[in-house]
């Protein structure tokens, strides 16, 4: 199939098919990266400005990577530098940019609907790398990615997300994307951390651990998000540890082939124990790989993928 989109805004609005596509591209990007010389020409003349609103280490430099991989050019924008701390809208700052003829905007926001609020004026396409409690899409792209590669399938596994359902624009993303390609997905956390109607989203939801774990294929933690935490949600962190953290006693729930994930940072000894992060069932930095293979797959499809012509033709 060919792939149409001008922008990437959410798993949500993405069909099975568009979404296998972009898996399907990742794995020959994949590819690229395990070579000596780690680097294509397909974005070669192209532009891609990173706008990052919010801090961000994985994301922000998987994305400089694989812009850098595909021979584009790139800017990146931080807030703390820049005419934002004067007073700058972020009308003004994207069309001043837009000025300086990019082609394509990355950005991270921390209000929810910003992406869309640039398609209305922006020519270039977008890149939701994280908006608020929205989404986050390529993160669940790249999980999804991560699983598929291990199981060779998505349909038919078993995912449990665990943690801040509430907070957690991750979580929403790996829920659109999985349940749309035939897993069963289920999400853990206490009540106070899991938003009213999640079930309208197609999962089953558990508030205890051991039942959520039981013939699971895959475990995805989700971090607890302690800058977005309001007073009161949790009693404490040693009990959300002691009722929600992953420990070995709690794996031996879970099917013989599983996996354990998480789009980090880790909250090590919070979430789940060191010996569980760093086990040969943990893919958490396979994830960091695939990362920038999957956001290659996504700037070369926005822009055309094979029907873009380079001075190279």
């Amino acid at each position: 199939m060919t792939f149409k989109r001008r922008h990437l805004l959410s798993l949500e609005e993405l069909d099975a098919a568009e979404m296998m596509k972009i898996l399907e591209t990742s794995k020959v990007f994949r590819e690229v990266l395990d070579r000596p010389i780690k680097k294509v020409a397909p974005l070669r003349g192209l532009t891609v400005a990173n706008l990052f609103f919010e801090p961000s280490t994985r994301t922000r430099v998987s994305f400089e990577l694989a812009e850098k991989r595909l021979s584009a050019d790139t800017v990146t924008f931080t807030a703390a530098t820049s005419s934002v701390k004067k007073g700058e809208t972020l009308k003004d700052t994207v069309r001043n940019l837009e000025a300086m003829k990019i082609d394509m905007v990355v950005i991270r926001h921390s209000s929810s609907g910003v992406p869309y609020f640039l398609t209305r004026f922006c020519s270039s396409s977008v890149i939701n790398a994280g908006d608020g409690q929205h989404e986050h899409p390529t993160q669940g792209l790249l999980d999804m990615y991560t699983i598929w590669m291990k199981y060779k399938k998505i349909k038919g596994l078993r995912v449990v997300l665990m943690g801040d359902a509430k907070h957690s624009r991750v979580l929403r993303s790996n829920v659109w994307g999985l349940t749309k390609l035939g897993a069963s997905v289920a999400v853990c956390g206490p009540s106070t951390l899991l938003p009213v109607g999640l079930e309208n989203m197609g999962v089953e939801v558990y508030t205890d651990i051991d039942k959520a774990l039981d013939g699971a294929d895959v475990v995805n933690v989700m971090r607890i998000q302690l800058e977005r935490q309001q007073a009161g949600l949790l009693p404490s962190l040693r009990e959300y540890t002691s009722l929600f953290g992953i420990t070995k006693d709690r794996l031996k729930r879970l099917n013989k082939n599983y996996t354990i994930m998480h789009p980090g940072p880790i909250n090590r000894g919070l979430e789940m124990a060191d010996d569980i992060a760093d086990c040969d069932q943990s893919v958490i930095l396979e994830q960091v790989t695939n990362g920038v293979a999957v956001r290659m797959a996504v700037l070369y499809l926005l822009a055309g993928g094979e029907g873009r012509k380079t001075d190279e033709d």
